[in-house]
């Protein structure tokens, strides 16, 4: 079992996860709409991702014999005033995610709930991938280079 404190937090936690999915599918689109289907297919994968973060979440409750229900989300704008702008939101809500599970991390420990710690080291090290690939995102349209041919850069930030 896992404590009771993280379990609720965990059951919020799905639906931050499900919400970033929102985020990111919002943010693909204002790209596809743009012809930068490059672009448009980074964030549409990362949305992907973060629905598979919900899932890994909802799979760990189910587990640990947790009942919830899905909490309702908010709607997710496709529209951004540029694509710093698009980026920027998205690398706010992986900081904003990288807090919650640092709570996860703190409520587990305070209650000396291992397992519940254990599940959380893999979320907080993806934080660190997932900051690290929105800041070099923001690096690239930084540096003024035209957002199709940067396109063709996409793959070697989200690899590395």
């Amino acid at each position: 079992m896992i404590s009771e404190p993280l379990s609720k937090l965990l059951v919020a936690q799905v639906s931050s996860e499900l919400g970033a999915h929102q985020t990111y599918l919002g943010i693909s689109l204002y790209f596809e709409r743009q012809s930068l289907h490059g672009w448009a297919k980074v964030f549409r994968d990362q949305s992907i991702e973060e629905a598979q973060h919900a899932s890994k979440i909802m799979a760990f409750l189910l587990d640990n014999d947790v009942e919830f229900d899905l909490l309702g989300l908010a709607a997710a704008t496709t529209h951004y005033k540029s694509a710093t702008d698009a980026v920027g939101v998205a690398l706010a809500s992986e900081v904003k995610v990288t807090g919650q599970f640092n709570t996860m991390a703190g409520a587990a420990v305070e209650a000396g709930d291992h397992r519940g710690f254990q599940f959380l080291q893999w979320f907080i090290d993806e934080q660190v991938e997932e900051e690290r690939t929105m800041g070099a995102l923001l690096d690239l349209l930084a540096s003024g280079v035209n957002l199709f041919q940067a396109q063709e850069l996409l793959a070697g930030i989200i690899e590395e």
